[in-house]
C-alpha cells in the first residue's frame, strides 16, 4: 500500500485523488498505486461510493484514465474544469463538519490523551479503519469501546467492578456516580436525554450480539453493512467522549 500517512481525513484523500487525475490528464506522470489504491478506498466506502466521478468507478488504473480523457477534451483547461467539477459532489459531502472529523483530527486525540485516554481512542480509530473491511469487528469494537470508558471511569473514581461486570451494568454504575441517570433529574428534557443516552448504550450492547463477530452464527446469519458498524462506532465515540469529559468536570481537582 503507498503511504498516504499524510492525509489526515477523507476529504484530504478525495482532494489527493482529484490531484492525481489532474496531474495525469495535464502530462504530468502521477503515482499509479496511489490512484489504484484511493479509487478502491472509496468504492469500498459505501456511504460516499455513489458520489464518485463514473469516469474513477470505470477507470482501472491511470491509463485507462489517460486514453478516456485524452480522447474527450483536447485543452488541459477543459480537462481541469471537467474533472474538478465532477468532483464536487463528493467534496461537498466529505467538507460538511460531522463527527467523523471528531474521530480523525488531533483535537479529539489530544482531548483524549489529556485525560489518559488515549488507548480508548487507538480503539475507536481501530474500529473505523475496519468499518468497510470488517463491519462485524467494527460493531464488537464499538461496544468494547464503551466497556472501556465505563471501567476507566469506574477505575479513576476506585468503584468496584469484575471482569464479568455486564456492560449495562457498567454504564448504569458510571451513569449514577456522574448523576446522570434519569431518575436523578427532574427535568423531563433531561430525563429524556439521560434516557437516551441509556438506550445508546443498550442498544449497542444487542447491536454487537447480534451483528458483531464475538459469537458463532447460525445458517441465517444477518451480515452488517458498513453503514451499520459506522453507525455503531460514531455513537460509542460520541458515548465515551461525553462520560469522559463529565467524569473530568465532576472530579474534584486537589
Amino acid at each position: 500500500m503507498p503511504s498516504l500517512s499524510h492525509l489526515q481525513n477523507d476529504y484530504e484523500k478525495a482532494e489527493y485523488l482529484q490531484d492525481i487525475l489532474v496531474s495525469r490528464a495535464t502530462g504530468i506522470e502521477s503515482d499509479a498505486q496511489e490512484y489504484t489504491y484511493l479509487r478502491k478506498y472509496f468504492l469500498d466506502n459505501t456511504s460516499v461510493s455513489e458520489k464518485l466521478p463514473d469516469f474513477v468507478r470505470t477507470k482501472r488504473d491511470l491509463g485507462q484514465f489517460w486514453q478516456f480523457i485524452k480522447k474527450k477534451f483536447d485543452t488541459y483547461a477543459e480537462r481541469r474544469e471537467y474533472i474538478w467539477e465532477s468532483f464536487e459532489d463528493l467534496l461537498n459531502v466529505l467538507e460538511v463538519p460531522g463527527i467523523n472529523g471528531i474521530f480523525t483530527d488531533d483535537t479529539f486525540e489530544e482531548r483524549l490523551k489529556k485525560y489518559g485516554a488515549n488507548s480508548i481512542h487507538k480503539e475507536i480509530q481501530k474500529a473505523l479503519e475496519r468499518k468497510v473491511s470488517d463491519p462485524e469487528g467494527a460493531i464488537t469494537t464499538a461496544r468494547t469501546i464503551l466497556e472501556s470508558t465505563c471501567k476507566f471511569i469506574l477505575d479513576e473514581r476506585s468503584m468496584p467492578y469484575t471482569d464479568n461486570t455486564d456492560l449495562s451494568v457498567l454504564y448504569k454504575n458510571v451513569a449514577h456516580e456522574l448523576k446522570l441517570s434519569p431518575d436523578q433529574h427532574s427535568e423531563d428534557l433531561f430525563k429524556q436525554i439521560l434516557g437516551g443516552c441509556s438506550a445508546v448504550v443498550n442498544g449497542l450492547g444487542t447491536m454487537r450480539n447480534k451483528f458483531g463477530d464475538a459469537h458463532g452464527k447460525g445458517i441465517k446469519k444477518i451480515k452488517p453493512k458498513p453503514r451499520h458498524a459506522e453507525l455503531a462506532v460514531y455513537l460509542s465515540g460520541s458515548m465515551s467522549i461525553f462520560l469522559i469529559e463529565t467524569h473530568q468536570e465532576n472530579t474534584p481537582r486537589m
